[in-house]
């Protein structure tokens, strides 16, 4: 009984036998749509990305991702280069007008999930390391300047129409598209998508600026929640900043919007053409909305496409980037015949929900912050101070909020299973040496045990999770001595070097957790025959999914 931890062979039809251009196209090539292109190459699917942009963008939009999000850029193999392009954040305040503390979050450079807890970052510093890494893959092919006009669903593809920069027209064949093309979506669009829309929205001043000389600015994130005017404050990246200053009730767009304008707010703060570089100042006006359909047919929707939320918990392209990872491996596992498109309808179920949670949470603390009456101000600042006395030191961020519903494991009552949430990364040791978990066991999906589940799953469950490319790991208590080279076939040893894992372990009450590719936690077990249930209870979810007559490639 052996189980391989490469992809087996696959006895049906060859992904590149179909007849279509391409496996997935994907329409957009900002991060989300740059990351799941690589995603899906690393499982060995054929890509193609539709670009209507001839050149990459060069101006920042996003600025930060938080540290489960790094943990996902990671999985695309760019996070050894993180050093480069971002600074950990050290926290985020919120400030009266007087300067008193409304809310106080500390972040730590090891966060939960293996990185910093926040991570300031130049965008397009980060879509370079995307690009690079694309280009380096032989399954991705980007096309600049090609603009989807037209997209018709048949049988078993989209036929997508691109026009080109010159006028040109081609048609591209694909198994399935990705809309990751932005608030303004074609693809959206032109599938008559309807979006709810909360109708919470305000204008900001946006000013990018790259300071001539270093600043230390501490916390690096702030709100300064000033009814003479509310500002943000944050970090953008080595040696870049943003501040935005929201426009005023009688206060004009055209007014705001001005270079002078940006100038003269940006003074107080010690930013001047002498010290800095406006790189941008625009205004902008944030929406609250979420697509009501992700999934219509062979074509889906992610990032901000599917949903548009306030900047105030700097969840946006962190939203859409775990759009990208939940969607990479449901995409891969139908291409392979491993399930039928049905699985693909637990992506919309999974995600709408997790982002509605955030954008409700953004808008809840815009309400707090986008307060210009000096009275109700003053209420608010009165009552937040209150709920904070006898607090002392910063608070800590939440942890990543789980999935509800879903591709998970039915609650079994015993033990307190941690089905759903996203499991923290620690660091593990071989022979070889010590490091974080993902980069030492590898990605997929992974059965993570303290006991040798072989004896228990047979080789019927041996075979499927060996389907999944599933790495089988036994965690072995900190001080453990590892013999030299796996003497186990398929199962990979790993000591928990600070003991962290098997003391989450202990907090369920399990001896076992399978986890799912986008790190959110399947279910867990308690013991071997309960560690076989479990297994097949992620089997019987896809078995569901999978069409009569078992797997094969005309999905």
């Amino acid at each position: 009984m052996t189980m391989s931890t490469t992809r087996p062979h696959d006895p049906y039809e060859s992904p590149t036998d179909t007849g279509t251009d391409t496996d997935v196209a994907v329409v957009g090539n900002g991060p989300v749509g740059a990351a799941l292109s690589v995603l899906l190459a690393q499982r060995g699917l054929r890509v193609t990305v539709l670009e209507r942009r001839p050149r990459p963008y060069l101006l920042p939009r996003a600025t930060s991702f938080d540290g489960e999000t790094a943990r996902l850029l990671a999985a695309t193999g760019v996070g050894d280069r993180f050093g480069e392009i971002t600074e950990p954040a050290t926290g985020y305040q919120w400030h009266t007008a007087a300067g008193e503390t409304l809310l106080d979050i500390a972040f730590s450079p090891t966060g939960r999930y293996g990185w910093p807890d926040a991570n300031t970052m130049h965008q397009p510093a980060l879509e370079r390391l995307l690009a690079a890494r694309a280009a380096a893959l032989p399954g991705v092919t980007v096309l600049r300047g090609h603009r989807v006009v037209d997209l018709a669903e048949r049988d078993d593809r989209v036929s997508l129409t691109v026009e080109t920069d010159d006028g040109a027209a081609r048609t591209v064949d694909a198994r399935w598209v990705v809309g990751c093309d932005g608030a303004n979506s074609f693809v959206r669009g032109h599938l008559g998508v309807p979006m709810t829309d909360l109708g919470f929205s305000y204008e900001w001043l946006l000013c990018d600026v790259e300071l001539r000389e270093p600043r230390a600015f501490t916390p690096t994130n702030v709100q300064i929640c000033d009814p003479a005017r509310p500002t943000t404050l944050v970090g953008s990246g080595p040696g870049h900043r943003r501040w935005e200053f929201m426009r005023l009730p009688g206060e004009s767009s055209a007014e705001l919007n001005r270079p002078e304008t940006a100038w003269r707010l940006l003074k107080p703060f010690g930013v001047t053409p002498e010290t800095a570089t406006l790189l941008r100042s625009t205004t902008y006006i944030f929406r609250a909305a979420w697509a009501d359909e992700w999934r219509s047919g062979r074509v889906l929707l992610a990032g901000d496409a599917a949903h548009l939320m306030p900047p105030f918990a700097g969840q946006g392209m962190c939203s859409g980037l775990r759009d990208a990872a939940n969607l990479a491996w449901k995409l891969d596992l139908t291409l392979r015949g491993l399930a039928d498109a049905s699985l693909l309808d637990t992506y919309a179920e999974e995600r709408r929900q997790h982002v509605k949670e955030s954008i409700l949470s953004s808008v809840q603390l815009g309400r707090v912050i986008c307060v210009t009456d000096p009275a109700a101000a003053a209420e608010r600042d009165a009552t937040v101070l209150a709920g904070r006395r006898g607090r002392t030191g910063p608070g800590a961020p939440d942890a990543a909020k789980p999935l509800s519903a879903g591709l998970l494991r039915a609650p079994s009552g015993e033990p307190r299973a941690p089905a759903g949430e996203v499991v923290p990364q620690w660091r593990v040791s071989t022979a070889d040496g010590t490091g974080l978990f993902d980069a030492v066991v590898g990605g997929g999906f992974v059965l993570l045990t303290t006991d040798d589940p072989r004896p228990a799953l047979g080789e019927d469950r041996w075979s499927f999770l060996a389907a999944l490319d599933t790495r089988v790991v036994r965690l072995s208590p900190p001080g453990t001595v590892l013999p030299p080279e796996d003497t186990e076939p398929g199962l990979t040893d790993v000591i928990d070097t600070d003991g962290f894992y098997r003391a989450y372990l202990a907090e369920h009450d399990a001896s076992a957790l399978l986890v799912r590719p986008d790190y959110h936690v399947f279910g867990a077990a308690r013991g071997t025959e309960d560690t076989a249930a479990l297994v097949d209870g992620l089997r019987d979810r896809l078995a569901a999914a999978v069409p009569a007559g078992g797997p094969h490639r005309g999905t």
